[in-house]
């Protein structure tokens, strides 16, 4: 490794995941004057927030935050951001650590000016993961329309390379570069945030919900996508099987969550963001008919004014009752819902168009750990780390932007705390 490939700064702060928890961790700590090295494994800061179309408190597109905050990364020389980076390796201890880092290449270089020639070009295609494979983008792609660094990038899984090369000789900047080397980075810090988020539960384990096999069966991160005016369908809430606008819905809440078999614990955002876009339908549709199906609403402070408003929507039913089944018409795509009516004693069965899983949360770290002496609970979220190394946000505990925020803002003070105890 070259000597260009180390950072020395003794009280700097090392941040792990870009996220909205990372960015606010980040810019925090930088504009009081720490140098920061912000790492995150995707080609794109942003993490699960950019996918969304609104968010609460304020039911507002993540373009509202996130843009200041990629305004003050981009005005503020102590930050450094590094994407399609992976921490390999954290030693020593407090104001002395050595971090090893991974930098996978994007394979287009700094040259680039997002001009769309590449894509335009290249002729093979993928499943596009920002948009939870609801559509496609070629192998050389944006991963989004306010993607933060605004390049396009290569999937080596799929790009193939020198035999094709269609899209390097459509780039007039030279940005593309083919055989970019992987690198490696070494930096010494001070102390370290975890901010690595979280991920969707796997709704293909709930083996009678659908998913997987029932095209018009999605998930709620999906749903938010669909929703979305950058997304797959420009904001049209129409079911994958045949892009028919949806005239009924249901959502089953705790889809995978509070059950011994999957996720024992509750996410606690879960039924605020079926309530959420039980609004983009109504939107869309005033006369669509809506009904959630659910273990209890949790809907916490002033936002249970938000559900007491929802509730009232003509055309929605609030229905106290776990999902135990959905089946499929294979002539119509229509998707039969079965539960149990807890108020009445009886089963329903309810056909509607189609069904959104309200699933969990599920930490980052429950598969993929720090590789240091951090300790986590039965479910992988962090549960305590040596002095110097601080978590923040949903790698904690399940939570929603606004107090990832907070908590994130909290770490960053303990991060500095933590590099000027050590002179």
């Amino acid at each position: 490794m070259s000597e260009a490939d180390v950072i020395a700064s003794p009280k700097g702060i090392l941040v792990i995941g870009g996220g909205m928890a990372g960015i606010t961790a980040a810019v925090e700590a930088a504009e009081v004057g720490y140098d920061v090295f912000l790492v995150e494994k995707e080609a794109y800061l942003g993490g699960r927030v950019v996918r969304a179309n609104e968010y609460f408190p304020k039911l507002c597109s993540p373009s509202c935050g996130l843009e200041i905050n990629f305004r003050r990364i981009k005005t503020n020389p102590k930050v450094r951001v590094f994407t399609l980076a992976e921490v390999e390796s954290i030693s020593g201890k407090e104001c002395a650590y050595e971090v090893n880092v991974k930098l996978t290449p994007r394979m287009v270089n700094d040259n680039c000016t997002a001009c769309n020639k590449c894509v335009e070009a290249c002729p093979v295609e993928r499943p596009n993961d920002f948009n939870y494979g609801l559509d496609n983008t070629k192998a050389i792609y944006l991963p989004h329309s306010m993607a933060f660094p605004m390049k396009y990038v290569i999937d080596p899984k799929v790009c193939l390379g020198a035999e094709c090369a269609q899209c390097v000789a459509a780039c007039q900047y030279d940005a593309i570069d083919l055989k970019m080397p992987p690198k490696g980075l070494k930096l010494f810090v001070g102390s370290v945030v975890i901010a690595t988020g979280w991920k969707p539960y796997d709704a293909t384990k709930l083996d009678t919900l659908g998913f997987g096999k029932y095209s018009n069966v999605i998930t709620n991160v999906m749903m938010e996508r669909l929703a979305a005016p950058d997304g797959p369908t420009q904001g049209k809430i129409v079911r994958p099987s045949d892009g028919k606008a949806v005239n009924s819905i249901a959502f089953a809440q705790c889809a995978g969550s509070r059950d011994v078999n999957h996720l024992p614990y509750c996410s606690g955002v879960c039924c605020l963001a079926s309530l959420k876009q039980s609004t983009y339908v109504k939107e869309q549709n005033p006369e669509a008919r809506i009904s959630i199906f659910y273990i209890d609403i949790r809907a916490q402070g002033t936002l249970e004014d938000f559900y007491q408003r929802v509730q009232r929507y003509e055309g929605l039913s609030l229905v106290n009752g776990k999902v135990a089944r959905i089946e499929e018409d294979p002539n119509t795509r229509d998707l039969t819902v079965e539960a149990e009516d807890v108020a009445s004693g009886k089963k329903v069965r309810e056909t509607v168009e189609m069904v959104v899983l309200a699933t969990g949360m599920v930490p980052a770290t429950a598969e993929t750990k720090i590789p240091y002496e951090v300790t986590y609970d039965a479910y992988g979220f962090v549960a305590s780390a040596p002095a110097g190394i601080y978590a923040a946000g949903c790698v904690k505990r399940p939570t929603d932007v606004s107090f990832s925020v907070q908590d994130a803002t909290g770490a960053a003070l303990k991060a500095i705390q933590s590099v000027v105890r050590g002179g």
